[in-house]
């Protein structure tokens, strides 16, 4: 379990419960986020949206500890249980090793923690066929790929260690809008079966929308969200979703509270 600040904070607080966060890389310049507060409960699936540049992708490495605020609280992991909690992460890019082949990028994770060879390679064929990659895919290499299958070996390695949070930024923005929405549906897919903790990040509305239970909106220049939409269409979603008048009303509503973050 990650914990930042001096006050412990309690059970009941959720999976994620970061409060007043502040992170900055420069004392001349604006902070990246300041006084930010977020909550996520368990099993939850969050997208934090907003235009670019806004601090969504700083937000997502302070939750993986890959940056450390300077003030405030963060809690990552279940308050009551002392085991440590498994983060997987997938950034915009695959950043694949471009030497190995798709099963040994999968299951760099488990080999770098000294798993043993046979389950490295059962963990990772599982995996593989988790994110709709066929057998035959395991022994290409990244060149030998499309953009689409590149990014589901990416999510494949993040879920090789079967993390309790995933944690996304915006894995889908360089594909195109068909093969983006049917890698949106095939998302939700595993998180109904993994029954992850998932925040998501993303400028795209429409995707927000149709993935999220609740979307979190960043304003552009205060690091911090001013806004939150409660989704309140079930799960789990069919593509047949994106065409009903209630899901583009709402599409169209958050999309003008997004404008209006704007400073």
């Amino acid at each position: 379990m990650l914990r930042y600040g001096t006050r412990p904070l309690g059970v009941g607080d959720g999976m994620i419960s970061a409060r007043q966060i502040k992170v900055s890389f420069s004392p001349q310049r604006s902070p990246v986020l300041d006084r930010l507060d977020l909550q996520v409960q368990q099993g939850e699936f969050v997208s934090v949206l907003g235009s670019s540049g806004c601090g969504k992708s700083t937000l997502l490495k302070t939750i993986a500890g890959l940056i450390i605020p300077l003030s405030g609280e963060l809690q990552v992991g279940d308050p009551g249980s002392e085991d440590r909690t498994e983060i997987g992460f997938v950034f915009q890019d695959p950043t694949l090793l471009p030497w190995r082949n798709v099963l040994d990028n999968i299951r760099l994770p488990l080999e770098l923690r000294s798993v043993s060879v046979e389950s490295q390679l059962e963990v990772a064929r599982e995996c593989l066929e988790l994110v709709g990659l066929a057998p035959e895919d395991a022994s290409k290499y990244p060149r030998m790929l499309s953009g689409g299958m590149r990014m589901r070996v990416s999510l494949a390695r993040a879920l090789v260690t079967r993390p309790e949070i995933l944690l996304l930024d915006e894995p889908f923005a360089a594909l195109d809008d068909m093969l983006r929405q049917q890698l949106n549906e095939e998302l939700l897919g595993i998180w109904q079966e993994l029954h992850q903790t998932i925040v998501f990040v993303t400028h795209n509305v429409a995707e927000a929308v149709f993935l999220s239970q609740r979307v979190c909106l960043m304003q552009t220049g205060s690091g911090r969200l001013v806004d939150e939409v409660e989704i309140p269409f079930p799960q789990p979603r069919q593509a047949g979703l994106r065409a009903e008048a209630d899901y583009a009303r709402l599409v169209d509503s958050v999309s003008r509270r997004l404008r209006e973050t704007v400073r």
